[in-house]
């Protein structure tokens, strides 16, 4: 059974840095998208960062990012460890929202539950 478990959460002071795990298993991860959301209450979720696949495409690797984050946060994957990271520095108040992790091909997608950053003085 597919499963996206994140992972790293916590709650740090504003300008610390912080890298949340997103662990993938039950279907080929290597050939999803895999991409980070944030979600503040029953507010939309808003996309954060994604990175390609690394097998045999244009945009093997290749990473995106949205929002206040661009610049301050860095998206990795693991491909021998099904891993996906989301390394964010200089967290300030405004970045405190759910964390979800979505895998994606094609027309298939699926969701992890999240993992929740809280930064707060």
């Amino acid at each position: 059974q597919a499963q996206l478990v994140e992972s790293g959460g916590s709650l740090v002071h504003p300008g610390e840095s912080l890298t949340l795990s997103c662990a993938a298993s039950g279907f080929a991860f290597s050939e999803y998208t895999m991409s980070w959301y944030r979600q503040v209450a029953e507010s939309t979720r808003e996309l954060v960062a994604s990175i390609g696949t690394t097998g045999g495409s244009s945009n093997a690797g290749s990473t995106h990012y949205e929002g206040s984050g661009a610049g301050r946060f860095t998206i990795r994957r693991d491909n021998a460890k099904n891993t996906v990271y989301l390394h964010m520095n200089d967290l300030q108040p405004a970045d405190t929202a759910l964390y979800l992790c979505k895998a994606t091909s094609g027309t298939v997608s699926k969701w992890g539950q999240g993992t929740l950053v809280t930064v707060s003085s």
